[in-house]
């Protein structure tokens, strides 16, 4: 270290004692550097992460961005869909709109099971413990409370959707239920006598 006390001006240094003081004071040196270079990068750094989560952020609350997996839970179209919720239940229809927390559901169908008898006894009771079970397909709308044909339903009660094919065994139900309705009407139209 006494050396580098005793130091010349860097003109009289020789080619030795100039290598060696340039080992000696280059890493100072670079540690002054990238002292404010480190600190750029991070403040850098941080700004582009802030931009991108803003950005992030602006194109998920305009729908450019799905932000969650749930949103990809249904969507709007024309064709039958099947809305399994999380109590057992599955409805049929066709998604007419969704939001964050709801699904809007219309021409809505869903499926009751029915017990017939098997056999029937001599006097024409059924046989005990004798029935078979069928499921049949309802129509929202027909039952005693007469609820009008469209449900908004919460998301967080959804399990999953499926949109349906067109020769699945529910579409042609419903396509046949359809076509029996339009045929009952022209058949034999509604009127009802004003009192």
């Amino acid at each position: 270290m006494a050396y580098l006390k005793n130091r010349h001006p860097l003109s009289e240094m020789t080619d030795e004692e100039q290598e060696l003081d340039q080992r000696i004071n280059l890493p100072a040196r670079a540690e002054r550097r990238s002292g404010n270079g480190w600190l750029k990068a991070i403040v850098t750094i941080l700004v582009i992460v802030i931009i991108i989560i803003i950005g992030w952020y602006g194109l998920a609350k305009f729908g450019v961005v799905n932000s969650s997996s749930s949103d990809n839970i249904a969507f709007v179209s024309g064709d039958w869909q099947a809305i399994f919720l999380t109590n057992g239940q599955v409805y049929f229809g066709k998604v007419k709109g969704t939001s964050d927390k709801t699904l809007t559901l219309a021409d809505i169908y869903y499926l009751q099971v029915v017990s017939k008898p098997l056999q029937t006894t001599q006097q024409g009771g059924a046989a005990d413990q004798q029935q078979q079970q069928e499921l049949t397909l309802v129509k929202l709308g027909n039952e005693l409370h007469g609820p009008s044909d469209a449900m908004i339903i919460n998301r967080d009660q959804i399990l999953l959707t499926e949109k349906l094919k067109n020769d699945s065994k529910v579409v042609s139900a419903i396509n046949d239920y359809v076509t029996k309705q339009k045929t009952d009407s022209k058949a034999a139209p509604a009127t009802q006598a004003v009192q």
